[in-house]
């Protein structure tokens, strides 16, 4: 890639720091937000948005799908990364290059060097769905970071500590809004409040997160 690629994702981005390793980049997307939404379009035609069951039973309010040379899965038997889609039996679809160009970008800006991201979970909210809070600890390296895209309809991001039972602080997070957090904060738990109803310009009454992740 050439230098013009990167220097084309934004100018210095507003930073807000949420934690030690943790911090929200505002407005980061915005200049490659035209690259981004065909390109989605393109991975939820090969594979499109589902609804996933977790090992207990339970079926997820947030749909979703991936992209990338893994994508994140789960079902009775247990959470997973798996280069096959499960509902196809194909490879997941490529991570677009605006994708991924982004995802190094942000992550660089949040002070992780050399980010090579080989998911990205694209997980769709509408108006009432939510994200219980978790870690993200099925990748097996946790040095690297993780960046999370925020795309469509404000959303109130929960970011908590170490345990479970640490109180989150909330955070609205608007279209083109980026969180990195990694290193001391990488397994903090994290989550999303019931989404609000609302219609944005260009998606609609739905929000779209791009989670970035180095799965193995």
């Amino acid at each position: 890639m050439t230098a013009d690629l990167f220097d084309s994702i934004a100018e210095r981005p507003a930073q807000e720091a949420i934690a030690d390793g943790a911090v929200i980049l505002r407005g980061f997307a915005h200049a490659v937000g035209s690259e981004l939404i065909p390109a989605l379009r393109e991975i939820v035609a090969q594979a499109p948005f589902r609804r996933m069951f977790t090992p207990g039973g339970y079926q997820m309010s947030v749909a979703m799908t991936n992209c990338g040379p893994v994508g994140w899965v789960t079902d009775r038997s247990g959470y997973r990364y798996d280069g096959i889609d499960p509902e196809s039996g194909k490879p997941w679809p490529a991570m677009p290059p605006s994708f991924l160009r982004l995802a190094r970008e942000a992550a660089a800006e949040g002070g992780f060097d050399d980010f090579a991201p080989d998911a990205c979970l694209v997980n769709r909210y509408e108006p009432g769905t939510k994200l219980s809070l978790h870690q993200d600890r099925d990748e097996t390296d946790f040095a690297a970071p993780i960046v999370s895209v925020s795309l469509g309809l404000p959303a109130i991001f929960l970011f908590g500590g170490p345990k479970r039972s640490d109180k989150p602080a909330r955070h609205r997070l608007t279209h083109g809004d980026v969180v990195v957090w990694g290193g001391p904060s990488r397994l903090f738990f994290h989550g999303v409040a019931p989404l609000a109803d609302g219609e944005h310009a260009v998606l609609g009454r739905q929000r779209i997160n791009l989670t970035f992740r180095k799965a193995r």
